[in-house]
């Protein structure tokens, strides 16, 4: 256990803090819960350097960050759904938590296989990321209805345009290796 790790492991112990803090009667609420998942963002990029900066990336970091960013979105878009109870609140974040379960299964598929190189984190999914924190600070920052809740919202719209373009380059990196032109290549099939 190194501090790049144990910085990653902080951002899973925040989700039920987060969540305790959304769901409290109180107005700060709102603002609470949003430096906490701007915290969160934070020790994103900050567990990231200092694995770099410090030699420490390990494999258990390398599993651990990826689940600790789509765990904390996850939440995050999950409790907003319900603040915000519309349909324009639920089908970009629908979109945005789609598409990290169907990356992450490619990820491993394509891991599996040997292939992982080819579906690595791209620079268009960096935008995407830092589009989609921007949004959801702004989102759980504010009551639904007031301005910067809805330039939030137009903000995750922005993302989730980004998460299915970058979905698709994913896809499209991976789809010799889905559909192998060769009918002879046995591919490794894994059950539920």
């Amino acid at each position: 256990m190194n501090l790049p790790n144990i910085i990653t492991l902080s951002r899973i112990v925040m989700i039920p803090v987060f969540v305790v803090i959304f769901y409290l009667p109180v107005e700060w609420r709102y603002v609470v819960s949003a430096a906490i998942f701007g915290l969160a963002a934070a020790t994103d990029w900050l567990d990231g350097y200092l694995a770099r900066k410090l030699d420490q990336s390990t494999p258990f970091g390398a599993f651990l960050d990826p689940v600790a960013d789509k765990l904390m979105v996850a939440v995050a878009l999950t409790v907003l759904i319900e603040e915000h109870a519309s349909i324009l609140m639920t089908i970009p974040a629908t979109i945005i938590i789609g598409r990290e379960i169907v990356i992450s299964a490619l990820r491993e598929w394509m891991a599996e296989i040997g292939s992982r190189a080819s579906v690595a984190v791209s620079y268009i999914g960096k935008i995407k990321t830092t589009a989609q924190m921007v949004s959801i600070i702004m989102l759980l920052a504010v009551p639904p209805g007031l301005l910067l809740a809805h330039l939030g919202l137009v903000l995750l719209y922005v993302a989730a345009g980004l998460t299915l373009w970058s979905m698709v380059l994913y896809i499209k990196a991976a789809w010799p290796d889905l559909f192998p032109k060769k009918l002879g290549k046995t591919l490794p099939h894994k059950a539920d």
